[in-house]
């Protein structure tokens, strides 16, 4: 078996992988439209990969994944396009990386892969997993490795790393499944310290998915409840009443060194949150400002913090870090995301691109970023 190769000067071949059993299986679908739509495909064979949410791996064409978009309520899924597919497959080959479709006992047209972009939001992508494949596979990807996806996507972990750090986190309480089902009213207990309003959220999750506000005590069962549908460990953070949302989009530029982007803000109208409508459909109910209507000192203090947490968690290549600024002046760190949002909608790139760096040099500063890298355990 032979892999699709060609002279020193061919384009660089990139995995494009999208969709995948998260919850956020459609906003990675809609990530990576964007991403390919920007892409030079010139100086790139983009190799599109869709993962089910059965985890199953199918080589997609570029059109069906150019097609990917949101349509009023209705989502793009891998799913709706997989009927009567044959499973592609990542394998080694010697010193190469081949990516196959698997027809009976065949491997049939297998195509050499440099480099990765995994462009997967939530459990089982955001999180080490995929990351840690591609580790063991010795095969090159687009952003942070295992141990910073992995901690970064559990929000409990973030929190208990970065105040290790001596940064400022919002006030929360983390609980188990366990915690929940055998002593409800202690976890309440833990809950009513933080006061009202709390959020409860997913504890490894994205986009917005899962999460409630909740203002009265009467509704923290229910909001609780669904955040464990999500999965077995939720936490529970202090509301922040009229706190602004403030976003630093933190790159790893591999001929500048850790640079940040002007500071965005996530203005709302007419929405109590950010939530996942607003974040992908597009509602109306909130916009982008970049810059954001900061002082200089205040925006300055952003950049410092978030480079810091990019550096804690240990990052590489990218990171959104997210923070709330509270009414008093206060910036209290919200989050770090290891692969945010890409899609129209979104602040890491609008950000860059209102600071000078358009989009697909954004992405060609990720991509040459990952191949400068040693393959393998990082």
């Amino acid at each position: 078996m032979s892999a699709d190769t060609t002279s020193a000067s061919r384009p660089t071949t990139v995995l494009l992988v999208c969709g995948g059993p998260a919850g956020e299986h459609s906003v990675s679908c809609l990530t990576a439209a964007g991403v390919l739509g920007a892409m030079d495909h010139e100086r790139y064979h983009v190799i599109p990969v869709g993962i089910t949410t059965g985890g199953s791996w199918l080589r997609l064409s570029i059109e069906e994944v150019t097609a990917f978009r949101a349509s009023g309520d209705e989502l793009p899924s891998v799913d709706a396009i997989a009927q009567g597919r044959d499973e592609a497959l990542l394998h080694r080959d010697g010193e190469d990386v081949l990516l196959a479709t698997r027809q009976g006992s065949t491997l049939a047209d297998p195509v050499r892969i440099d480099v990765a972009f995994a462009l997967l939001h939530g459990p089982m992508g955001e999180d080490g997993t995929i990351q840690g494949l591609f580790e063991l596979m010795r095969l090159r990807y687009v952003g942070c490795g295992v141990m910073a996806s992995a901690v970064a996507l559990d929000k409990d972990a973030t929190h208990r790393m970065l105040l290790g750090a001596g940064l400022p986190m919002v006030p929360y309480t983390a609980l188990s499944q366990a915690d929940w089902t055998v002593g409800r009213r202690s976890s309440l207990d833990a809950i009513a310290a933080l006061g009202l309003p709390v959020f409860v959220k997913p504890a490894r999750g994205g986009s917005s998915v899962g999460i409630s506000k909740v203002s009265v005590a009467e509704d923290l069962p229910a909001a609780l409840d669904e955040a464990f549908t999500w999965g077995a460990k939720v936490i529970v953070e202090q509301g922040l009443e009229n706190a602004r949302e403030v976003e630093c989009a933190v790159l790893q530029d591999p001929r500048q060194g850790l640079r940040t982007a002007s500071v965005g803000e996530i203005v709302m109208e007419g929405t109590e949150f950010y939530d996942f409508t607003t974040k992908y459909l597009g509602n109306g109910k909130a916009r982008m400002q970049v810059p954001a209507d900061l002082t200089p000192d205040q925006a300055a203090e952003i950049d410092r913090l978030a480079r810091r947490a990019f550096v804690a968690l240990g990052c590489e290549g990218l990171a959104r870090v997210d923070f709330f600024l509270t009414e008093k002046g206060r910036l209290l760190l919200n989050e770090v995301n290891t692969m945010p949002g890409f899609t129209e909608f979104s602040m890491y790139p609008y950000a860059w691109g209102q600071s000078g760096l358009a989009y697909a040099d954004l992405i060609d500063l990720l991509i040459e970023q990952a191949l400068q890298r040693e393959a393998g355990p990082r």
